[in-house]
């Protein structure tokens, strides 16, 4: 007799994968090992695309015949923190209170692909023309790091999808465009000194300060730009400083300071635009800090870049959606995903997923049975669609 199949229903998928504690600062291996170990129950191979650590890993896999016009449907493994939140239940152990789940992951984004895994039995009973694939990454949650090889391996691969389908939270409403998001870290190097001696030193944190002023002249401007669109919230490009450090005593002056700031693009601006005036702005008082003493500068490092996701003319993607989910409209959100890298590969790219993105992030994040519900009915639909040629 062969070996029993494995059998899940999407609640217990949930269950299996909030369980891992796979907060971003962790390693996800335990998790894709075992949706690996899953899969292969089934027959159904994975490749997994290492980080250089090898302490992460995406997941690849196909289920139906290896050709080329199939679906992705995407989503990544990690999570953020719960430090210092206030949670009423055990964050990694999933409980239900009415019709609710509560758990870390449970909104963003475990669900999404915990129901996709689920039903894998079943999109193995269909006699799919065309692959459905499962892309699981890591990194997403700080700056979309992690699927970047593996949307080069998909792109490269002989049998390239048709399109793909990102399950980020969005109370299943079909998304086409959202910010792209960059994350920057400056650090100004100054000189020590007593701080009687003011004509020996150059304060970092003086500089930094003039550098945190010109970044709110950029939100004031980009505010006044608005969005031409008119599809997003809030309408513009914003810009943010998140953390800051340095400085030694209040009787030292600083010999550095270290600020760490993003900014969340419109699609359709120049995602260079910002970082190349702060630059601009910032060698004219790097110029200035040498003058004083040759030591100094201010050195601005990129942690992340997330592209955003654009508008697409006549994608099959957004119809195909639109049409399973009964819509006739597409919406525009303010968070970044892993879409704009599918997109920038070259590949259609939707955004569409159970739970809501207000409930991410935070303490006793839920999803409601109903967005499972749908989410279950959605991917059944899709597979549907690939039996057709």
């Amino acid at each position: 007799m062969g070996k029993e199949k494995p059998d899940y229903t999407p609640r217990q998928m949930i269950d299996r994968l909030v369980a891992f504690d796979t907060t971003s600062r962790k390693s996800n291996l335990e998790l894709i090992h075992f949706v690996q170990d899953y899969l292969a129950a089934f027959d159904i191979e994975a490749t997994l695309i290492f980080n250089a650590e090898k302490t992460k890993a995406n997941l690849f896999a196909t289920v139906g015949p290896n050709v080329p016009g199939g679906i992705v449907l995407s989503g990544h493994t990690d999570v953020v923190p719960v430090d210092g939140q206030d949670w009423k239940t055990n964050p990694f152990e999933v409980a239900r209170k009415e019709r609710r789940l509560y758990g870390r992951g449970t909104a963003d984004m475990k669900s999404f692909s915990a129901i996709a895994l689920a039903l894998v039995p079943h999109f193995l009973g269909l006699e799919l023309k065309r692959p459905l694939h499962f892309a699981l990454s890591y990194d997403e949650e700080v700056g979309c790091l992690g699927c970047v090889d593996m949307v080069d391996l998909i792109a490269k691969s002989r049998a390239r999808p048709g399109l793909v389908i990102i399950g980020e939270p969005t109370s299943m409403r079909v998304i086409n465009a959202h910010k792209g998001i960059r994350v920057l870290r400056t650090t100004v190097t100054g000189r020590e000194a007593h701080s009687s001696r003011q004509h020996e030193g150059v304060s970092a944190i003086v500089i930094a300060g003039k550098l945190i002023h010109f970044i709110g002249t950029l939100i004031d401007e980009m505010k006044q730009r608005g969005d031409p669109t008119g599809r997003f919230e809030p309408p513009y490009t914003s810009l943010q400083v998140g953390e800051i450090s340095g400085g030694t005593a209040i009787n030292i002056i600083p010999g550095s300071c270290t600020f760490g700031w993003e900014y969340r693009c419109l699609p359709t601006q120049d995602v260079d635009e910002i970082l190349g005036r702060f630059n601009a702005f910032a060698a004219t008082l790097d110029a200035e800090m040498k003058q004083l003493s040759p030591e100094c500068g201010i050195e601005t490092i990129e942690i992340a870049n997330a592209p955003g996701l654009m508008v697409e003319d006549e994608s099959p993607a957004e119809p195909l959606a639109l049409a399973i989910l009964e819509k006739n409209q597409t919406e525009a959100v303010a968070y970044g995903t892993e879409a704009g890298h599918f997109q920038k590969a070259g590949f259609p790219t939707i955004v569409c997923g159970p739970g809501d993105i207000a409930q991410a992030h935070i303490a006793d994040e839920y999803i409601e049975l109903d967005q499972i519900e749908a989410c279950e009915a959605f991917l059944r639909k899709v597979a549907q669609r690939l039996t057709t040629p």
